[in-house]
């Protein structure tokens, strides 16, 4: 079964037909906290997704495992609530500005990007560091 979502959409068309899509429909979605800029997470949108995003004011994400759209904070309670959105200057990224409440990981941390830190003030454990 393919993970293509539906191709039905509510999207203005004028916003549909600048996106630039991945082979399955996709765009990746960055959540951005509004007001520090702190980047909480990346989800996938179709062009429904955005629609909803867009429209409801609270983050709708296309789950590519669960083959089904999903609303940060239906199920958690921690919920994303949309001050903007945009698309970056190539139309294949949108960026997400959201009042976040409560976790935005399903992890349960702040962000999804809290745990795994690769480099750090310019310093890591790999070659990046001593290239400078």
């Amino acid at each position: 079964m393919t993970s293509t979502p539906p191709p039905s959409s509510s999207l203005d068309p004028e916003i549909g037909a600048r996106l630039k899509r991945s082979a399955d429909g996709l765009v990746p979605a960055i959540a951005q906290q509004y007001d520090t800029g702190e980047v909480l997470m990346l989800g996938w949108m179709d062009d429904e997704a955005l629609h909803r995003t867009l429209t409801t004011g609270r983050c709708t994400y296309w789950s590519r495992s669960r083959r089904e759209y999903w609303v940060k904070g239906d199920t958690s309670g921690h919920f994303q609530w949309v001050k903007s959105v945009a698309l970056d200057c190539d139309a294949d990224t949108v960026l997400v500005k959201v009042d976040q409440v409560g976790a935005a990981c399903h992890t349960g941390a702040r962000t999804c990007f809290d745990e795994d830190v690769l480099l750090k003030d310019g310093v890591g454990s790999g070659t990046a560091a001593s290239d400078q």
